[in-house]
C-alpha cells in the first residue's frame, strides 16, 4: 500500500520555496540557490542527483530513482524561477514571506509554480520510500527541475539536448508538468511565437522630415494589416473547446534609441506575441507576416523570429491520463475535470521531443504573474496525494495492488 503523504512536509518545502527570491532580472538573485537547496534535499532523501549550468546563476536539475526493475520512464516537471514581483505596495503580504493564513500560503511563487514542484517532491520521496518498503513498482521516476520557464525556457531545452527526457535513446513514457491548472487534467496548450519585425528609416530633425525616412508609418500600415490577418484566422480557424481562439498581439513598440519630440527616428521596433492553437500551422503565420511586411511601398523591414513554441495536444486515450482520471477518482473523490493551458510551459519541449504530457497542478490558473499570488493549502496536499498515485498506478508491476 502507498503510504500517506504527509501535510506537513509539502506545506513546509512550499514555504521555504516561496521565501527564497529566484526573480529571473537584473540584479536578483536567479534561481541558483534554490536549485542548489532541491539538491541537497533530494540527494538526503536517497535520490540520484544532477546539477549542470545553462548561464551565470541558473541551474538546471535532475533527480532520479530507479526501482531496479526494467520499466517505464516517468518524469514529474516543475521549474525554479519566478517572475517579478512588481510593486510592493500592490500585495497585501511580504511577496517572498511565504505567509500562512486564511487556508493558503501567500507570496510570488506560491501557484507558479512552487506549489506544484513542492508537492511533485515531497510525492517522489513518498514513493521512494514505500519502494523500499516493499511496494512492487518497476522502472524510473524522474524529477526534472529547470531554470529559466518565465523566459526563453533554455532551461528544458538544455535538459532535452543533454537528453535528460530519455533513458537509452527512447523518449521517456510520459511527463506529468505540475502548473497550476485547479487541479484540471490539460490535454492541451497553445503555441507561441515571439516576433521582431524591425523597419529601417534615417534619422533626421523633425522640422525637416524630407531630409530623412521616417519608419513609423510603415509600422502603423503593419500594424493595421496584422489586426486584419487576425480577424481572418480566428474567422476562419474553429473555436478550440478548451484554448478558445488564436491572437496576434502587439506587444512592443518602439521608435528611436533616445526618443525625442523633435528628433524623427531611424528605426522602429515593433514586436508580437503570437498564440496558436492545435491545427494553426506556425509556418503559414510567419509566410503571411512576411507577406504583409512586403506588401508595405518602400518599407525596409527585418523578421526576427525570437521564439517559436509548437501547440501541444496529447491523446486523450494515452496510459499516463487514464492513469491520472482513475487517482483523481481514487484520491479527490469526484470525476476529473479537463481544460486547457492557455499560454506554454516547459512541457511545449517535453512534447516536441516526443514525450506525452499532461498538466495538472495546485493553483487558480489566473494567479500567476499577479500581486497577492497564493495556492489554497487543500489544494497543494491534494496534488501531492494525486502525483503519488499517479506515478504508483503508472509504474505499477503486474502484481502489483493499490
Amino acid at each position: 500500500m502507498i503510504p500517506e503523504i504527509k501535510a506537513d512536509a509539502v506545506i513546509e518545502l512550499a514555504q521555504q520555496l516561496v521565501q527564497m527570491d529566484s526573480v529571473a532580472a537584473p540584479n536578483r538573485p536567479h534561481e541558483e540557490a534554490v536549485a542548489l537547496f532541491l539538491a541537497k534535499y533530494l540527494e538526503a532523501a536517497g535520490f540520484a542527483v544532477q546539477l549542470e549550468q545553462v548561464s551565470p546563476q541558473r541551474l538546471n536539475l535532475m533527480a532520479s530513482f530507479d526501482t531496479g526493475k526494467t520499466g517505464k520512464l516517468l518524469i514529474l516537471e516543475g521549474h525554479t524561477d519566478v517572475v517579478i514581483e512588481g510593486e510592493r505596495s500592490a500585495w497585501n503580504k511580504d511577496p517572498f514571506s511565504g505567509e500562512i493564513s486564511d487556508g493558503c500560503l501567500w507570496g510570488r511563487g506560491a501557484a507558479d509554480m512552487k506549489g506544484g514542484l513542492a508537492a511533485a517532491i515531497v510525492a517522489a520521496i513518498t514513493i521512494r520510500q514505500a519502494v523500499l518498503e516493499g511496494l512492487d513498482l518497476s522502472g524510473e521516476l524522474r524529477l526534472l527541475i529547470p531554470c529559466d520557464e518565465e523566459g526563453m525556457m533554455s532551461g528544458i531545452k538544455q535538459m532535452v539536448r543533454q537528453g535528460w527526457h530519455s533513458k537509452d535513446g527512447r523518449p521517456a513514457d510520459a511527463a506529468i508538468i505540475c502548473e497550476p491548472e485547479e487541479l484540471e487534467i490539460c490535454l492541451f496548450q497553445r503555441g507561441g511565437i515571439r516576433i521582431a519585425m524591425r523597419f529601417h528609416g534615417k534619422q533626421a530633425h523633425g522640422a525637416m522630415p524630407y531630409a530623412g525616412i521616417n519608419p513609423i508609418p510603415w509600422l502603423a500600415q503593419a500594424v493595421l494589416h496584422i489586426g486584419q490577418f487576425e480577424a481572418e484566422l480566428q474567422a476562419s480557424t474553429p473555436i478550440h473547446p478548451m484554448l478558445g481562439k488564436p491572437y496576434i498581439t502587439p506587444t512592443v513598440l518602439e521608435a528611436g534609441s533616445l526618443p525625442q519630440l523633435n528628433v524623427m527616428p531611424g528605426e522602429a521596433l515593433l514586436a508580437l506575441d503570437v498564440r496558436t492553437v492545435p491545427g494553426v500551422g506556425h509556418a503559414s503565420i510567419h509566410r503571411r507576416l512576411q507577406e504583409i511586411l512586403a506588401q508595405i511601398p518602400n518599407a525596409k523591414t527585418s523578421y526576427e523570429i525570437i521564439d517559436d513554441r509548437p501547440w501541444t495536444q496529447t491523446d486523450p486515450n494515452s496510459h499516463i491520463v487514464e492513469v491520472l482520471e482513475t487517482a483523481i477518482r481514487e484520491v479527490l473523490g469526484r470525476e476529473p475535470v479537463y481544460g486547457g493551458v492557455p499560454g506554454t510551459t516547459d512541457g511545449t519541449f517535453l512534447h516536441a521531443a516526443g514525450v506525452p504530457i499532461v498538466t495538472i497542478g495546485p493553483g487558480d490558473r489566473e494567479i500567476p504573474h499577479q500581486a497577492n499570488e497564493f495556492v489554497k493549502l487543500e489544494e497543494l496536499v491534494c496534488s501531492a496525494r494525486l502525483y503519488t498515485k499517479a506515478i504508483a498506478l503508472f509504474l505499477a508491476s503486474h502484481n502489483t495492488v493499490l
